[in-house]
């Protein structure tokens, strides 16, 4: 993810709403097995009374950790929990730093690798550059409270590389970083697949050669739809789980029935 230098040192995240707040308060609950798997979230009116809010910024928070899959959808009983994954939602562009710490993690990260060289002809295709043009590529291990979690390989067009290249080796947020740079990530693709730990892997991971690792290559934009990334992050087995949320309202089988696509907030 484009976080490479965040947390430590850095100014805070921007402040999360109350919802959010509540949201990841249960969420590391749930994923420390506070309620183990399959047993109940207390009542809303409860929660409410717990956090101090409404019933309507509890059932915000509980829908967050719907859209996870932490909790059934079923509205007007107490939700159960399905499950204590660590999950990350692809309907959010959340950075490593703080999806980490949404699930109450210390996220920390450490570049192994930064060169500066010409783009080969994948690079240039996935970051729309042309022939000649120069690129940064940093590699990164990523932990999680101190445990390695993923080796981060990310590609840069030189404009940005060098803003990256600034940074202190150990930058938590590399996000963090553009964004007080005016970088800012509005898009991302995401492609997730399987893929054996090659000797970087094992050396960086601490698992062995061979070992199956959770891929996710990412490629981010900016709101103008110019490339700011091209990235390719292995995770080690259980450190993470991918979510996405589908909609029959949103999709195209509605809107070919006349149904209006639901609005943007």
């Amino acid at each position: 993810m484009v976080d490479g230098a965040t947390q430590g040192g850095a100014p805070a995240d921007r402040p999360r709403t109350m919802y959010q707040k509540v949201a990841a308060d249960l969420r590391q609950a749930i994923t420390e097995g506070g309620y183990g798997s399959g047993g109940r979230l207390p009542a809303e009116g409860d929660l409410a009374q717990r956090y101090g809010v409404s019933r309507g910024t509890i059932r915000q928070a509980l829908s967050v950790l719907r859209t996870d899959g932490l909790v059934t959808s079923r509205r007007g009983t107490r939700r159960v929990v399905l499950g204590t994954e660590r999950v990350q939602s692809f309907g959010e562009l959340l950075s490593f730093t703080r999806w980490a710490r949404s699930i109450g993690e210390k996220p920390g990260g450490r570049v192994v690798g930064l060169t500066r060289r010409p783009a080969d002809e994948t690079e240039r295709d996935q970051l729309r550059l042309v022939a000649g043009a120069f690129v940064y590529r940093v590699l990164r291990i990523r932990t999680l409270s101190g445990r390695p979690a993923m080796v981060e390989r990310t590609v840069y067009p030189e404009h940005i590389g060098a803003l990256i290249a600034r940074l202190k080796p150990d930058a938590v947020s590399h996000t963090v970083r553009l964004e007080e740079q005016g970088v800012m990530i509005a898009d991302a693709q995401h492609t997730v697949d399987l893929v054996r730990a090659d000797a970087d892997d094992a050396r960086l991971l601490g698992c062995r050669p061979g070992d199956a690792l959770l891929r996710e290559r990412r490629r981010s934009t900016d709101p103008a739809g110019a490339p700011i990334e091209w990235s390719d992050d292995r995770y080690l087995p259980g450190t993470v789980a991918f979510t996405v949320h589908n909609s029959a309202a949103s999709g195209s089988l509605a809107r070919r029935r006349g149904t209006p696509p639901p609005p943007n907030n």
